[in-house]
């Protein structure tokens, strides 16, 4: 009976997702916008190993306009996605030649990129810039004394390697990563919160270096994964036995937000099709309207429905965690607030939106598996935000649908 009810519970599942597919062929406007990490690239401990393939890249390049990454990863410099792209075609040159660079925004909504790599920035100052780029020095030695804190037994020479892979220099968002340290410790969870609870502080600390320098509002912490946000500051989800927790911690200019990065694809695709800008042709993340309603009330203001797209949101960093009162939940994760925003947009417009999660359990981070728990430590039955599809089988799964989905897409547009 257990077996029967399986098969049954997956030919629904299979039927649902064909029903999603033939929708998204056939719909006259549509617009993906796509987290990369976990989704297209399976997790790894070390970001400069990832890899991307590179069918994926040509199907990116079918749906044009149709298409936009959305990512606290960056685009250039050498941990860039721009550098994956050329690995992968094993090329330097042919990326920009055919336009094959991943259109979208990164660091979160700071960063845009056209398919040729064109790059810009609008929105950050000198200042702010000019802080960024001392961040990573700023941070070494203060990595050297919580390490040893934590493994005195380490030579300065382990430390280093460590350093090295954990102090990820980016130039909008250095980051500090945990998992070369994690690997350290293996399954001791309260050595992986005292690495989480030293980092945290570190990185407050670097914030008020910043507002000592005059750059008061200037920075948050954006924590991945995290248990949501309160009055502007990241709930950290502390490592346990069977999940291992936030993994990295960024410095991000203040206002870059994943669904403030949803107005700005979304201003630029309907600047697109229509020539005219519904938020203004200088819209960027520091004038983006801060709350969901604010930002909602906006697009309720200024966007025709016509102009409306059907919109794709694809992530896999959501969390949900039950509180100590067994009567409520802690919400959150990178992708969560832009995938929430999409799906409320929908509902707005009278437009049946879709929200798709990618399973990245299957990559060398520890997160919450769809195939082992459901749901669990990634929704809960009181969550406003649903899925309309879950690739339980991780970025091989969502890659193979996304080409076929690429191609269908593109024959329909070209016999109508």
């Amino acid at each position: 009976m257990r077996i029967k009810r399986k098969i049954i519970i997956s030919m629904e599942y299979m039927a649902s997702n064909l029903n999603e597919q033939k929708q998204l062929i056939s719909s006259k406007n549509i617009l993906f916008i796509q987290d990369i990490d976990g989704v297209c690239i399976p997790l790894v401990k070390d970001p400069m190993t990832r890899e991307l393939k590179s069918k994926y890249i040509y199907a990116a390049k079918e749906f044009a306009e149709e298409f936009f990454v959305l990512t606290c990863g960056e685009h250039e410099g050498p941990r860039g996605v721009n550098r994956i792209i050329e690995r992968s075609l094993r090329s330097t040159t042919e990326p920009k030649n055919k336009e094959l660079y991943l259109r979208g925004l990164a660091a979160c909504g700071v960063e845009y990129q056209d398919s040729n790599g064109e790059i810009s920035f609008e929105g950050v100052s000198e200042k702010e810039l000019s802080f960024l780029s001392k961040v990573p020095n700023l941070i070494r030695p203060k990595f050297n004394h919580i390490v040893k804190n934590i493994f005195p037994e380490l030579s300065q020479e382990d430390i280093n390697f460590h350093a090295l892979k954990s102090i990820c220099e980016l130039r909008f968002s250095p980051t500090i990563n945990f998992n070369s340290l994690f690997d350290l410790v293996h399954e001791d969870s309260d050595k992986r919160k005292l690495i989480q609870i030293s980092f945290e502080k570190m990185m407050n600390e670097i914030i008020l270096k910043a507002e000592s320098e005059g750059l008061k509002n200037s920075f948050f912490l954006h924590i991945s994964p995290n248990l949501g946000n309160k009055n502007g500051i990241e709930t950290i989800k502390l490592s346990s036995q069977d999940d291992i927790g936030s993994t990295d911690i960024q410095l991000l200019i203040k206002g870059a937000v994943k669904d403030s990065g949803v107005l700005f694809l979304l201003n630029k695709f309907i600047a697109d099709k229509t020539g005219k800008a519904p938020f203004g042709r200088n819209f960027n993340f520091k004038n983006s309207p801060n709350s969901v309603t604010e930002k909602i009330d906006l697009c309720k203001r200024t966007i025709q429905k016509e102009d409306m797209p059907l919109i794709v949101g694809v992530g896999d960093t959501v969390t949900s965690k039950i509180n100590n009162d067994e009567k409520s939940y802690s919400r959150g994760g990178s992708d969560r607030s832009f995938l929430e925003l999409i799906q409320i947009l929908g509902n707005e417009f009278g437009i049946k939106n879709k929200i798709i999660f990618v399973d990245s359990s299957s990559g060398e981070v520890e997160r919450p598996s769809t195939k082992k728990t459901g749901l669990i430590g990634i929704s809960d039955v009181d969550d406003n935000l649903k899925f309309d599809i879950v690739f339980k089988n991780g970025p091989k799964e969502y890659i193979s649908w996304f080409i076929e989905l690429a191609n269908e897409r593109s024959n329909f547009k070209k016999n109508g």
